[in-house]
């Protein structure tokens, strides 16, 4: 009897690490039905309930992050990841693991270091443009690099060997066709006949900086009838948003907020423009379906890796970037307001990003995996 496929992932902290990871998951349950997947994170980050919600088994272990900000405490990081990786070791065993995939953040360190206790092969995910504190020094302990970019390679140890299969994002936006969901996008939420879409994502918990330029937005244009804002909030300003929109004057025809976007591909085939954050995930996403962006990287990125991220499609001409200081609701209003009028302007700047391996990442990695473990896969080999 073959011995079913057993993969750990470490996936923690943000969706942007977490959703990769599902993506992963995914790919192998389509190739192996009964591979047995499960997850490494901690107790601080989403991974708590979007993992067990993807139906997935988590397991966590004690880690802090990898932060100069953390002062005095940063000195007790190697006494962390050698409990946290001796946790580890101990759920791989218990999981009869035979690969360990890092999708980088905090969290996935301690999984890298559990395969390299026990003796076990094991993959790093880099999603970002600039790699994080965590794949770079988890870069050390494992042979086998993947990157979402091309331009990770020169910041990781060992970068030459990196593989760059793209950023796995979910099947659903793989093979999103916008003009083909429209129609039923628009009645899921519930968006007025004639008016065009500007979506507002902060990433997993929302932004202020972005929220609050669109509650500007929707007072601004609070007598159109031919726009429509669609703001994610994040569960915890979900309220105090709906108030300020019914200070300023903005009804249910000029704009709505949402806690969060369980149907991202509804989400995408809505909008017409998107205003966000420039995390990894975000831009595969946006280069994968198309849709046109103003970007507005989080200031605070480590590394500044998202203004790094948001250039791969500023540069190609798929997006606008913003600083997070400038983005007010006059300075957007002055940008979004001749896009808006120009369908023609959008079209060419949803055509303009290279989607590269985004749409075949997840099923790229997947292939990666099941080599490591010596499962027999039909799917073509693995390139570069």
């Amino acid at each position: 009897m073959r011995t079913p496929l057993s993969v750990v992932i470490g996936a923690g902290g943000t969706g942007g690490h977490i959703y990769p990871g599902l993506a992963l998951a995914e790919a192998l349950r389509r190739a192996d039905p009964d591979a047995v997947i499960s997850f490494i994170g901690t107790e601080r980050g989403l991974e708590t309930t979007l993992i067990p919600a993807a139906g997935y088994r988590l397991h966590t272990v004690d880690m802090i992050p990898f932060d100069p900000a953390l002062g005095a405490k940063r000195f007790l990081l190697p006494a962390a990841l050698l409990r946290s990786g001796a946790q580890a070791r101990s759920v791989l065993r218990t999981q009869k693991a035979q690969v360990v995939v890092g999708m980088g953040g905090y969290p996935s360190a301690p999984a890298i270091v559990g395969a390299k206790m026990a003796g076990l092969p094991s993959v790093i995910h880099e999603s970002n443009a600039v790699p994080g504190r965590a794949n770079q020094f988890a870069a050390r302990l494992t042979e086998h690099l993947t990157v979402a970019f091309d331009g990770s390679r020169a910041h990781l140890s060992g970068g030459e060997r990196a593989r760059t299969v793209g950023m796995p994002i979910a099947a659903s936006l793989a093979a999103l066709d916008r003009p083909a969901l429209r129609e039923e996008a628009r009645r899921a939420f519930g968006i007025p006949e004639g008016a065009r879409v500007v979506l507002f994502n902060g990433g997993s918990l929302g932004a202020a900086r972005l929220t609050a330029a669109a509650v500007g937005l929707a007072a601004r244009w609070r007598g159109r009838d031919d726009v429509h804002l669609l703001i994610k909030t994040g569960p915890a300003a979900l309220g105090e948003t709906r108030h300020k929109l019914v200070d300023a004057g903005a009804g249910p025809v000029a704009a709505q907020a949402v806690p969060y976007l369980d149907r991202m591909d509804l989400a995408y085939a809505v909008a017409d423009l998107v205003v966000c954050r420039a995390g990894s995930a975000t831009i595969a996403e946006l280069a994968t379906t198309g849709v046109p962006a103003v970007l507005v990287p989080y200031p605070y990125a480590p590394g500044d890796h998202q203004t790094h991220n948001a250039r791969v499609l500023s540069d190609a001409g798929a997006a606008y970037l913003v600083p997070d200081a400038e983005t007010t609701a006059d300075r957007l209003a002055a940008l979004i307001d001749p896009l808006l009028a120009d369908p023609a302007r959008l079209a060419v700047m949803g055509r303009a990003a290279d989607p590269g391996h985004h749409a075949r990442a997840a099923d790229l990695l997947a292939e990666t995996v099941i080599r490591l473990a010596g499962q027999p896969t039909t799917a073509k080999e693995f390139t570069s």
